[in-house]
């Protein structure tokens, strides 16, 4: 397993990372992706440290909670051996204060994780969206305390703008707060908005990518193919509605050349898809699921090896859509101003 430096920060992250989102099966939306239960949890775990994965990926909504709980027993007695990033920000409970990037929110929300990881510090503790109705100064000075008090060891953020990102950084380095040197986000084959304004925003001010739903919503698992629709009962389904729509058309193209390319080198499809992610700036690890062994140990297939620089571009251009504004028009003054791929 091959480890990088976590954005410009020096701690080290394998570049792959295990997603604990199919851990307890509680709850409509963020239960639904899986039912793992503590015996399985372990047994997944025991994989992925054989393969020297050892970053886990939680939240305390995944579940209401019950993902954390899961994944703390099943780490239990080998703490030392794996880190664990969570998250914090959307509401967890019904009272008025129970959600956002408080003060008040952040510290409960903080030791309501430990309670259930069972553990007394958290190696990367991530804000799970922008809180517009609380001041930047005030999350970081939290986020601050925190680190101070042994709590987390480093912070990051997920689903930010690009402002959103770069007003914190500006914040933090003005009062001497804690950097942010992740930032969790969406980015797959078929989804490279992150590469617009984020990637480079990653690139100069030194955020590492940590990679969520690296198949695009399960639309690339090689089980949706051209002339193949799914079956009635498929999960697909219900999966690729929780996520951005991708016209057919787009979709069967950049299929069809992973298809073509998994053919040339042996690999599946979901294996060269995630292969394509490693290979792109800022990427520091990408976030794996799996409801089982099979898929897990097909998804550490992914790393290893490398598609040659031919193959990449064959991806690159069955992928490639135009950017929104003002990103298309920057395209014309590359001389100036270069893509980061």
């Amino acid at each position: 397993m091959e480890y990088r430096h976590l954005g410009a920060s020096g701690f080290k992250v394998p570049v792959l990372s295990f997603g604990t989102g199919t851990f307890g099966g509680k709850g409509e939306f963020f239960g639904a992706w899986g039912n793992t239960d503590v015996a399985e949890a372990k047994r997944l775990v025991d994989i992925c440290l054989d393969a020297g994965l050892t970053m886990f990926d939680s939240a305390d909504i995944y579940s209401n909670g019950v993902a954390e709980s899961v994944l703390g027993e099943a780490i239990k007695g080998r703490r030392d051996r794996v880190l664990i990033s969570t998250k914090a920000t959307f509401r967890f409970g019904d009272d008025p204060n129970d959600v956002g990037s408080s003060r008040f929110h952040l510290l409960k929300s903080c030791d309501a994780a430990l309670k259930r990881l069972g553990t007394d510090y958290i190696d990367l503790f991530q804000l799970h969206g922008f809180d517009a109705r609380t001041p930047v100064e005030e999350t970081l000075s939290t986020l601050d305390d925190l680190v101070r008090a042994g709590k987390i060891r480093y912070v990051g953020v997920s689903n930010f703008s690009g402002w959103h990102l770069m007003k914190s950084l500006a914040v933090a380095d003005r009062y001497g707060y804690p950097r942010y040197v992740a930032n969790q986000t969406y980015y797959s084959l078929i989804g490279r908005d992150y590469e617009w304004e984020l990637m480079p925003l990653g690139i100069d001010q030194g955020v590492g990518a940590v990679v969520w739903s690296p198949l695009g919503w399960g639309r690339l698992t090689g089980k949706i193919r051209r002339g193949q629709p799914l079956p009635a009962t498929s999960r697909l389904h219900k999966t690729g509605d929780m996520g951005p729509q991708v016209n057919d058309d787009y979709l069967y193209r950049v299929v069809d050349a992973l298809d073509d390319i998994a053919a040339e080198t042996g690999k599946t499809v979901p294996q060269v898809a995630l292969n394509w992610l490693l290979q792109r700036p800022t990427v520091s690890t990408v976030v794996i699921g799996a409801r089982n062994e099979e898929q897990l140990t097909q998804n550490l297939g992914a790393v290893g090896w490398d598609l040659t620089k031919e193959q990449v571009a064959r991806l690159d251009a069955a992928s490639a859509v135009t950017p929104a504004y003002p990103y298309w028009h920057q395209q014309g003054f590359q001389e100036r101003n270069p893509s980061p791929v």
